[in-house]
């Protein structure tokens, strides 16, 4: 059975945050690891080159696969932030209107900067994706 591509490295958060460029996504990404860090109470880890997470949970599917991912987290990306919430958003139309200029993929929300978007509103959402993902799969702290 095939194993998942993203696990957890040894990379440190802070290390990489101070790489990112352009300076103006470095300073979103110190925003974005000090919100998840005082919304989920997890200390960040990274999950390959480029994904910051915040707890882990283990999954199986009904087809047996089974694993172990980050629960929620983000990746400080050139063109816009991808924003992780597990599994994904079908439960959170109310709070994704609210939260200002952002674009959807399946379990990822993409934002271009920071300040397009209203942060006690994504501390909700963060709040609920950890919710509802931890109903079907217990997280755990990292």
């Amino acid at each position: 059975m095939a194993q998942n591509k993203t696990t957890p490295t040894d990379l440190t958060a802070e290390n990489f945050i101070t790489s990112v460029e352009p300076a103006s996504k470095q300073e979103d990404a110190k925003v974005l690891d000090q919100l998840f860090q005082s919304v989920t109470g997890y200390k960040p880890l990274m999950w390959g080159p480029s994904i910051i997470g915040y707890g882990q949970y283990h999954y199986v599917y009904d087809s047996g696969r089974q694993g172990d991912f980050l629960a929620t987290g983000f990746s400080p990306r050139k063109a816009r932030h991808s924003i992780y919430i597990m599994p994904g958003y079908a439960d959170f139309g109310d709070i994704l209107a609210r939260l200002g200029k952002h674009k959807m993929g399946k379990s990822c929300l993409y934002v271009n900067k920071l300040a397009d978007i209203d942060l006690d509103v994504l501390a909700e959402l963060i709040r609920a994706g950890l919710a509802d993902l931890d109903k079907k799969w217990p997280i755990q702290p990292t």
